[in-house]
C-alpha cells in the first residue's frame, strides 16, 4: 500500500550490518529506502552492502565507533552528502558485556552505557536539524525486553535500554512540533551473533526463553522488517514516544 511505500526516502541504519539491524534494513529496503548501514567491522559492512543492493536499491555503508562523538555526527552528515536528504534514523547499534553486576569495572559499565545510549543520543542531536529542515522524518531506537524486566547479568545494558526509552518518550514530546516521530523497539529474544554468544555464556538460557516466549521459538532478523517498515513510513504519523515490543508474546507472559 501507498501508505508503506519508501520510495525516494533515505535511511541510517546502525548496527544494520548483521541482526536485528539488517532485518530492519532489509525492510527498509524493499519498501523502497536507499540506505546508509553504519558499523565498525568494514567486512560486514561489505557483506551486508552487497545482500542489500541485490534488492535494487541503493545502500552505502560507513564505518564508525558509535562511542566517539564526531564518528556518530560524521555519520549523518555523510548520509546528507551521498543522498542529499534524510528522513529515517535506526539506532540500533548496541553492545553487551555479561557479568555479575559488582563484577563490572567502570570502564565496561561506560562503554555500555557510551554505545547504548550515549552514542544514540549524539545521532539524534545531529539528525535533528536535518529532520526539521526536510519537514519531519522518523526515529526508531532499539530498545530491548531489559528496558522493562530485570536481569541480574545484564546491569549496564539494562540501565542504557531502560534510558532508550525514557530519551525517546523525551524527544517525542520535544520534536512532535517539527513532525519528527520518535518511537522505540523492544526486541525479544533475536538469533543473532549477541544472543548466541549470551546462549553459549548463560547456561539453560536457550530452554528459558523457549518456556517463556508463547510463540515457542527465538525470533530472526526478519522478524524485525514489518515494524521498521510501518515506523519509517506514513502510516505511523500519528504515533510517537511508544515502545512496542516485537517478542513473540514474552512481554505478555505472566
Amino acid at each position: 500500500m501507498q501508505r508503506f511505500d519508501l520510495t525516494g526516502k533515505v535511511a541510517i541504519v546502525t548496527g544494520g550490518n548483521g541482526g536485528i539491524g539488517f532485518g530492519m534494513a532489509q525492510g527498509l529496503a524493499d519498501a523502497g529506502a536507499s540506505l546508509l548501514i553504519v558499523g565498525r567491522n568494514a567486512e560486514k559492512n561489505a557483506a551486508a552492502k552487497a545482500r542489500l543492493a541485490a534488492a535494487g536499491g541503493r545502500v552505502e555503508s560507513f564505518i564508525a565507533d558509535l562511542a566517539q562523538e564526531q564518528p556518530v555526527r560524521d555519520t549523518i552528515a555523510d548520509a546528507v552528502r551521498r543522498f542529499g536528504r534524510l528522513d529515517i534514523l535506526v539506532n540500533n547499534a548496541g553492545i553487551n558485556i555479561r557479568k555479575a553486576p559488582q563484577d563490572y569495572t567502570l570502564a565496561e559499565w561506560q562503554r555500555v552505557i557510551d554505545i547504548n545510549l550515549t552514542g544514540l543520543f549524539v545521532a539524534c542531536h545531529a539528525a535533528y536539524p536535518v529532520l526539521r529542515q526536510a519537514g519531519g522524518g522518523k526515529i526508531i531506537n532499539i530498545g530491548s525486553m531489559m528496558s522493562l524486566f530485570g536481569t541480574p547479568f545484564v546491569a549496564p545494558y539494562a540501565a542504557s535500554k531502560g534510558g532508550v526509552v525514557q530519551l525517546t518518550k523525551a524527544l517525542a514530546t520535544a520534536w512532535a512540533k517539527d513532525n519528527i516521530q520518535v518511537n522505540a523497539v523492544l526486541p525479544g529474544w533475536i538469533d543473532t551473533e549477541l544472543t548466541q554468544r549470551a546462549r553459549a555464556e548463560v547456561p539453560k538460557l536457550n530452554e528459558r526463553v523457549l518456556d517463556r516466549t508463547p510463540a515457542g521459538r527465538w525470533g530472526t532478523g526478519q522478524d524485525m522488517a514489518g515494524i521498521a517498515v510501518f515506523l519509517a513510513s506514513a502510516a505511523s504519523d500519528f504515533i510517537t514516544g511508544t515502545a512496542i515490543p516485537v517478542d513473540g508474546g514474552f512481554a505478555a507472559q505472566g
